[in-house]
């Protein structure tokens, strides 16, 4: 485990969302489970999710989770926001806005793809500005409207 480490607080849907998120993305695995008493639901574990360290914890309703706090995906091309963003909407994932998306346990996602950062990492700030407002239009990402957008400036 790394120094500082992500501890997300579920209602009771850690072992769900755990099983979704090591299935969802490689270099996923579950790493450490405690359960309550020898059968019990899991109450705590340690778990990886693309290589991201985290703790989770069942503790009831008392915490919810916000965009304040989102999970960003470093997508190769648009084949991979397209796949990630798929599993997460059959998975019952909603859609919100540019590149945004809300997991069924309440989690939000920045489903990003690479060339996107590339873009607006112009030294033109017309061109930047030309992608970042395609952007704001846009629900899920995509790659050759905001490469469009980028050559149109």
């Amino acid at each position: 485990m790394t120094k500082v480490t992500p501890f997300l607080m579920f209602n009771d849907q850690l072992e769900a969302a755990m099983e979704f998120y090591t299935a969802t993305f490689p270099d996923s695995q579950i790493r450490n489970v405690a359960r309550t008493g020898k059968d019990g639901p899991i109450a705590s574990a340690e778990f990886v999710v693309g290589g991201q360290g985290f703790m989770g914890y069942n503790g009831g309703p008392y915490f919810t989770f916000s965009e304040g706090i989102s999970l960003y995906v470093d997508c190769e091309d648009q084949a991979e926001v397209d796949e990630y963003w798929d599993k997460l909407v059959n998975a019952g994932a909603t859609p919100t806005q540019c590149g945004w998306i809300k997991d069924p346990f309440g989690i939000s996602w920045q489903i990003v793809p690479r060339r996107f950062m590339e873009l607006i990492r112009d030294r033109n700030p017309t061109k930047v500005k030309a992608v970042m407002e395609a952007m704001m239009t846009m629900v899920k990402l995509d790659v050759a409207a905001l490469e469009r957008a980028y050559n149109e400036a």
